[in-house]
């Protein structure tokens, strides 16, 4: 694909802590020549902050001040994309066990979705936009031309985030599959933008598969959208 602004097009991936949605996003833009925006990595820089400045992860007030001095960048990099926060790298930051824990608290937050959406919104509009999240497909960007709603099972899951974190993370592979299931729960029933698959969003089940793979058939499927909507316009 070419990259030329009348043939692009917006993907939103949505689904679970764990099933690869950074990853495959990554790919999929890559292959497309597109912008990938990790809105999790939005999220995780915001609890980053919260946490440091010792904000309670449950204070809607204090933590929507602070999301409004925050100006969160996404660059490419070589390995993977780069989070910076008032200009500060913090992207090695954003991994650890303790954002794990608390990404969710923060990221039901009415003050800090609003002012995520409004930055994700302001990155798709040229289009040309590969967009991972929680409710891309159904709160943010509802009018994106290709949904994918990506998931796996927990244990799958939690073996992914177990052979990210390494040895010496201190946390048994059980541990990690009882903290996933609970992130689900909470990413569930927020009141504010929950987790759920768009109803003309695509399931797609990454257990047992690769990334390539699922990254594949998602390019497939970008591709398979461009034309139909190019046919339309003639």
């Amino acid at each position: 694909m070419n990259g030329s602004h009348d043939q692009r097009i917006n993907i939103a991936i949505d689904g679970p802590a764990g099933a690869g949605k950074s990853t495959v996003a990554r790919l999929v833009a890559k292959a497309l020549q597109y912008v990938y925006v990790d809105t999790g990595a939005m999220y995780r820089a915001v609890t980053l902050k919260a946490l440091e400045a010792g904000i309670s992860t449950e204070d809607n007030e204090l933590v929507g001040r602070l999301v409004k001095q925050l100006d969160i960048v996404l660059l490419p990099g070589a390995d993977a994309q780069l989070v910076l926060v008032n200009g500060e790298d913090v992207t090695a930051q954003l991994r650890s066990l303790e954002i794990n824990r608390n990404v969710s608290y923060i990221a039901r937050l009415e003050s800090v979705r609003k002012r995520m959406s409004e930055l994700q919104r302001r990155m798709a509009h040229e289009k040309g936009v590969v967009m991972d999240g929680r409710d891309i497909g159904t709160h943010v960007l509802p009018d994106a031309e290709l949904k994918i709603f990506l998931t796996a099972t927990p244990r799958e899951r939690a073996s992914r985030r177990f052979l990210e974190l390494g040895p010496n993370a201190g946390i048994t592979l059980e541990q990690l599959e009882s903290e996933i299931t609970e992130r689900d729960r909470l990413d569930q029933e927020r009141e504010i933008a929950p987790l759920l698959q768009a109803p003309d969003a695509r399931l797609l089940d990454s257990t047992g598969r690769t990334v390539d793979e699922v990254a594949e058939e998602i390019v497939q499927w970008g591709l398979a959208a461009t034309r139909t909507i190019l046919a339309e316009e003639k």
